[in-house]
């Protein structure tokens, strides 16, 4: 079975780079590519037994096309190893300290475009060649000789080579495209694919009318010319006259090059040209030789790639979850992918009609972003990869743990197991009771609470506030000592001093969100208030509609839950609102909030908290009327609809500033 995947990767990889390097037609995306690779990395580490002679990962790049001529690098072109989060790029530098004590790094912009080496004899240009297999380049002199940012003749009379990257302008870019729309012709996808394109061309001067452009950024054997550090080389290099990017730092430790990388990764679509990362290497070039190479990447450069907004991967299977109100949710098992991040296995489907909708089947490949920045969700189906094997959705009519006939009620489009001895409700039902939004009882993570039920010793929520009688015998249980179970006691006893609306939402009533349960809380201010009121007064408070005033009618109607409630009572839990005052600040009052990324000193929900507290509302959507957008750490489209629609965007910083104001 690993052998076969190992295979499969290979061929998979194989032929996207045959299509990438050799036709420039590319079928997979560049996020797939990645995602394939470090999954046959991890396999032959694992499992070297399986490495196969054709692996792509004993080679750097692709096959080299025949109409060119074929050129051999003195040094070898070799490609940069690819992380992906702030971590990766801290144990970087952990790897790199481990040899040398205080390493300075040099960050520059990682251009999306295709590399080229330049030669240099006597001052004159006499070869431009491309990486190909980092060994064996095409030749592409008559071709990059067009290229107006590349000097013809250099006033350097010793043999010299730089190396870089040639790119396309976003401005060619579209230009390129438009004209090819007119004459009917197949449009390039990016840049890169168009800068690809140009270079490869037989004929010059079609290259010519391209508009390429190029920045320099290696010297292969800076020892030749007495040069010591990578930054000295970009230095000088740029007095010869190569086009060297501007914004290019020298970075004292690594917190200075994770603050280059957030920075650019805000202000990247403010470039010109396209970038797809950060590219961080050692400064010192005796470093880099003390650090050396591995067979296909140097130990001492690395590059960040930014987060993917969108991205693709195979929908392996469909599977079902039973929530705490019994809902039946449909869940998407994903091939692994990296996204905005964070790594993405599964996503949600949320019901039979959406999956109906987007034709969504098992075996397909499928677009993801983050919906919000936050919630991972299908966008659409990549149709045209379907290959036959796909196998289409089929709702199941039984519940999956306990076999109960499912029910879809007529005004909703889920479906339902209305067993409420359902041992996965239960479960659930006890996880939502000390999820942060509800009675937030720190240190129950999902398999504690299951084990705790599955031991018998957690079946209902009151039984939270009994799990003391059992002290002695929760500390003997494998995984659990004294120090553990006293936080977990400690954290169950301060749960009893929550306002109502956390006990409201807690409670898990049918429809009774967050917001539903702070409205109810400040309207009734105790929990008998609520539970004496009619059906007719309910529905008439602002935000509660009929389907929420049934469902709260309904519960409380119940004798189990009012004996439940009555339970919660006699162990001390609070039933009445505290809820704090508004406070009165005119940087927040009636102003509408929408957030986006990730905030360092707060989570979304405290963000959402505070501004609420002090006279603001928060919303999902950048519309005309959005006061303000809060924008951290890789923030998505919002922050785009933002500047689109000149609409006020606040810094975590500005956040901190005006909550003291």
């Amino acid at each position: 079975m690993i052998e076969k995947r190992i295979e499969e990767l290979i061929e998979i990889l194989n032929k996207a780079s045959y299509e990438y390097y050799t036709l420039d037609k590319p079928t997979i995306t560049d996020q797939e590519y990645d995602d394939y690779y470090h999954e046959l990395e991890k396999l032959e580490e694992k499992y070297p037994q399986y490495k196969k002679d054709n692996s792509p990962t004993k080679r750097i790049g692709g096959k080299i096309i025949e109409e060119f001529a074929k050129v051999t690098h003195s040094v070898p072109m070799m490609s940069l190893g690819d992380i992906f989060s702030e971590d990766e790029i801290r144990d970087f530098d952990e790897r790199i300290k481990k040899t040398i004590p205080n390493p300075t790094y040099v960050c520059e912009l990682k251009i999306d475009g295709l590399s080229v080496s330049l030669i240099y004899e006597n001052g004159k240009l006499v070869r431009a060649a491309t990486r190909g297999d980092g060994i064996t380049g095409e030749d592409i002199t008559h071709n990059v000789e067009t290229i107006k940012s590349v000097p013809l003749t250099i006033d350097f009379k010793d043999d010299l080579e730089v190396r870089g990257e040639i790119y396309m302008p976003k401005k060619s870019f579209n230009k390129l495209n438009e004209e090819r729309k007119q004459n009917g012709e197949n449009l390039f996808a990016n840049p890169r694919n168009a800068a690809a394109g140009s270079v490869r061309q037989l004929d010059s001067k079609v290259a010519a009318k391209r508009n390429l452009a190029t920045f320099i950024y290696h010297l292969p054997e800076p020892d030749k010319y007495q040069l010591t550090k990578h930054s000295d080389t970009l230095e000088f290099m740029k007095k010869l006259g190569f086009i060297v990017n501007p914004n290019i730092i020298v970075a004292k430790n690594i917190d200075e090059v994770i603050n280059y990388v957030k920075d650019w990764t805000v202000k990247r679509d403010e470039l010109p040209y396209e970038i797809d990362g950060i590219v961080i290497k050692v400064n010192n070039i005796a470093d880099e030789k003390t650090l050396g190479y591995t067979a296909r990447t140097p130990k001492w450069a690395i590059a960040y790639k930014f987060p993917a907004i969108e991205v693709l991967t195979k929908l392996k299977n469909i599977e079902f979850c039973v929530g705490r109100t019994g809902k039946i949710t449909p869940r998407a098992d994903l091939n692994p992918v990296h996204l905005a991040g964070s790594v993405i296995s599964s996503v949600t489907l949320h019901n039979e009609d959406y999956i109906k909708e987007k034709d969504i089947m098992i075996n397909d490949t499928v677009a993801i972003h983050k919906a919000g920045d936050v919630i991972p969700e299908v966008v659409r189906v990549i149709t045209e990869r379907r290959d036959g094997t796909q196998i289409p959705f089929k709702m199941i009519d039984i519940c999956p743990i306990c076999g109960s006939k499912l029910v879809r009620k007529d005004s909703e489009v889920a479906y339902y197991c209305e067993n409420k001895f359902c041992d996965a409700r239960k479960i659930e039902g006890l996880i939502h009771f000390v999820s942060r939004d509800a009675m937030y009882i720190d240190g129950f993570g999902e398999r504690i609470i299951e084990d705790f039920y599955n031991m018998g010793y957690l079946k209902n929520i009151v039984d939270f506030y009994e799990l003391k009688k059992y002290k002695q015998e929760l500390m003997e249980l494998e995984g659990f000592g004294e120090k553990s179970i006293n936080n977990l006691l400690d954290s169950i006893e301060n749960s009893k001093q929550n306002s109502l609306e956390r006990l409201l939402f807690a409670l898990g009533i049918r429809h009774v969100g967050k917001k539903n349960a702070q409205i109810l809380a400040k309207e009734y201010k105790n929990i008998d208030n609520l539970i004496n009121t009619d059906y007719e007064t309910l529905v008439n408070i602002n935000d509660i509609g009929e389907i929420i005033a049934n469902s709260i009618s309904e519960y409380f109607s119940i004798d189990e839950n009012l004996k439940l409630i009555e339970q919660l009572k006699e162990h001390g839990v609070n039933t009445n609102y505290i809820g704090g005052n508004i406070i009165e600040n005119a940087n927040f009052k009636d102003k509408t909030f929408v957030l986006t990324g990730t905030l360092s000193e707060y989570s979304r929900d405290e963000a959402s908290d505070i501004i609420a507290s002090n006279g603001g509302k928060v919303t999902n959507s950048v519309t005309k009327k959005t006061s303000v957008v809060l924008v951290g750490e890789n923030p998505g489209s919002k922050y785009d609809k933002a500047k689109e629609l000149n609409i006020e965007i606040w810094s975590e910083e500005d956040f901190k500033k005006f909550l003291e104001i």
